[in-house]
């Protein structure tokens, strides 16, 4: 229990459970192959680390929830670091679990799949307590998707060639911090959340907006960086008709605070509708946009 395992160069056929503490290390040139159905590493107990591991070919059933690394309720704990994944599948899957890092790991879905039906890169469900920093994930759904979760942080990852970069649904007491969205049809989706802290983060030509802020309450964003956000017809992922190209569209959103924000080469600077009222936005720049 808790060893430091180490899986040899070669290659390795199959789904695998993950049932006792374990730190599992893959040396250069070890591959897992999950030959096309199912997720491919299952853990299933409290206190494992994934790390330095190379998986491909798993699964890519959407509703089945197929994933390279799916970490299940009981595995709290769970470390998954520095690992190389891609596939059309869900890269890492956390389920109702606490406690789990997610650090430096490439993740890359595939292109040849339409966005839509690729799974999200990094996939929180019900999660308590989860720190994702350091990764890179590109051309999956969504660069990291987070429902009905508290207490997370998603810090210093880059997300390039996605529907969204990162997108909150129902989440609270959150930290999204000094990130990175680049060429993704929306940076930084934030919706039906509250106290959300955005914090020093970047969105580099986006499509649409920069940060979508819709029914968030309570928050704050200051000290980030939209810039270049370009127009376009969203791939049916616009709030409403046009898809303008803002930089910052608040919908929806009350009590929260706007400060020290950089806007700049964009259509719009801030849209602000729909019942958005009680908000302080100060201190803001607005360079070069139309």
């Amino acid at each position: 229990d808790g060893d430091i395992r180490t899986l040899p160069a070669g290659t390795y056929h199959g789904s695998f459970a993950i049932d006792h503490p374990l730190h599992l290390r893959c040396e250069p040139g070890a591959l897992i192959d999950g030959q096309g159905t199912g997720s491919t590493l299952h853990v299933r107990v409290p206190g494992d680390t994934i790390e330095n591991c190379t998986l491909r070919n798993w699964g890519h059933d959407l509703t089945a929830m197929d994933a390279a690394i799916f970490v299940d309720q009981a595995a709290r704990g769970t470390v998954v670091r520095g690992n190389d994944l891609q596939g059309a599948g869900f890269g890492i899957w956390l389920d109702a679990v606490a406690d789990v890092q997610v650090l430096d790991n490439r993740i890359q879905g595939d292109p040849g799949v339409r966005s839509q039906d690729r799974g999200n890169g990094i996939h929180l469900y019900a999660v308590k307590n989860a720190l994702v920093r350091g990764n890179q994930v590109r051309q999956t759904r969504d660069g990291v998707y987070i429902d009905t979760s508290n207490d997370s942080t998603i810090e210093a990852n880059l997300f390039e060639d996605l529907r969204y970069g990162v997108h909150y649904m129902f989440t609270h007491n959150s930290r999204v911090i000094g990130n990175t969205t680049r060429h993704n049809r929306t940076g930084y989706a934030l919706m039906q959340s509250r106290k959300l802290t955005v914090v020093g983060n970047r969105s580099v030509d986006d499509q649409n907006y920069g940060i979508l802020m819709n029914y968030i309450t309570y928050s704050t964003l200051t000290g980030n960086r939209v810039e270049a956000v370009r127009s376009g017809d969203g791939g049916g992922d616009a709030m409403i008709a046009g898809a303008e190209g803002k930089a910052l569209f608040i919908y929806n959103s009350l009590f929260n605070r706007i400060e020290d924000n950089r806007f700049e080469s964009s259509a719009l600077g801030i849209h602000l509708t729909a019942g958005s009222e009680d908000n302080r936005i100060a201190g803001n720049a607005f360079v070069g946009n139309r």
